[in-house]
């Protein structure tokens, strides 16, 4: 399927407002998702919050539905929880390491991981291992390989890190954790939404990721799946009356299912605007999102090396819809204070999120932009011309 870019942008509100090049911050959602959320808000004003989750129990389940399908695993191995943070934080926070156990990553892994590597090391004497690029800058695979014994207890790695266009090789580092029996914490928060992802062919057992990036769904929500085969092996740093179930007087039994990763409390509006953003992306299909989305970013890279001062610090074997770049004479966030002026969005990035990638390649902070698949040609032009008058 091919996308109907008209439809695209009559579908998205903003898209009259703004050119939103922020879609790796937060993207601009359909009326689809915003219908479906301001909705349930209003049915909470009138019959009350109980009473409207309750109406919409059946819809509730969907989401899982939707989420299984558009992974490919099972509803039992999905988990709605706030946020990919606190998705990514009740898979890893389960682990139980020991002194000399070994955490490997990659090198352009999120800030908010690598602090809690450098918690959980501090707290228990785990160590924690960044795996050394390759000559296209993503995780060596064959580095991976030779880096493996039986001190590895998790490989841990993000995807489509926060700065620098990159794809890491998910399915390839899936088949070294799965021939060395070593658990795979996938970190999706940056690709969920911009292209597929089926856990089966990636290998990954565990997978975290967001609603507001390239999914296009609310705030406060994300997912996190659990392998069926390793939910079981799996205690969540914390328990409620959702996770577990209160047996006896000291007696408890936590729930069999990737639910143990919940908690009772949810936006129950936010929740249904996630399923319906999920719902929305694969009725696009995400190889054709993908494919446009990769079209773009390619435009706006071939635009912007053809701007004097510019420089481009994207990099990867395979590079996705977030595209980097610096201006010289322009601190970053200068540059995207002129374009906000313009109502074209950009974010910044900084070393502070990517510590160990930035030191290495000597970078203080970039524009970062993240096209979308609502983004049109016109604006991708428009961009480019804007910063050109700032070169």
């Amino acid at each position: 399927m091919t996308i109907d870019l008209a439809r695209a942008r009559a579908d998205t509100p903003g898209a009259d407002h703004v050119t939103h090049l922020n879609n790796c911050g937060a993207a601009l959602p359909p009326r689809q998702v915003l219908d479906r959320v301001i909705g349930h808000l209003r049915l909470e004003a009138t019959i009350g919050g109980y009473e409207a989750a309750d109406r919409e129990a059946e819809a509730l389940a969907g989401v899982y539905a939707s989420a299984a399908r558009m992974l490919n695993c099972g509803e039992d191995e999905i988990a709605i929880v706030e946020n990919a943070t606190r998705a990514w934080d009740m898979a890893f926070y389960s682990f139980r390491f020991k002194p000399g156990d070994r955490i490997l990553t990659a090198e352009a892994e999120y800030a908010s991981n690598y602090i809690s590597f450098l918690q959980v090391a501090r707290r228990t004497g785990a160590v924690i291992e960044a795996v050394p690029c390759d000559g296209a800058g993503q995780l060596d695979v064959a580095a991976l390989r030779r880096m493996v014994d039986d001190r590895v207890k998790l490989v841990a790695v993000t995807h489509v890190p926060t700065n620098g266009g990159l794809v890491n090789p998910a399915a390839e580092i899936g088949r070294v954790a799965r021939d060395a029996g070593i658990p795979y914490l996938l970190d999706a928060c940056q690709s969920f939404g911009q292209m597929p992802l089926d856990v089966e062919a990636i290998g990954c057992d565990m997978l975290s990721a967001t609603g507001r990036k390239f999914l296009r769904g609310p705030r406060g929500t994300g997912l996190l799946y659990v392998r069926r085969a390793l939910i079981d092996r799996l205690e969540p740093p914390f328990l409620d009356l959702h996770a577990a179930t209160w047996t006896s007087v000291d007696r408890f039994a936590i729930n069999p299912t990737a639910k143990r990763f919940e908690n009772w409390e949810s936006n129950v509006a936010a929740k249904l605007g996630f399923g319906a953003a999920i719902d929305y992306a694969t009725a696009w299909g995400l190889d054709a999102i993908y494919g446009r989305v990769r079209k773009l970013a390619d435009e706006l890279r071939a635009g912007i090396t053809r701007i004097p001062g510019a420089t481009l610090h994207d990099i990867g074997a395979e590079r996705c819809g977030i595209v980097t770049f610096t201006l010289a004479g322009h601190a970053p966030e200068a540059v995207k204070a002129a374009l906000a002026a313009q109502r074209i969005n950009v974010s910044t990035s900084s070393s502070a999120s990517t510590r160990l990638d930035m030191t290495r390649r000597r970078l203080d902070k970039l524009v970062r932009t993240g096209v979308h698949y609502y983004n049109s040609e016109e604006e991708i032009a428009r961009t480019c011309a804007t910063i050109a008058e700032l070169a």
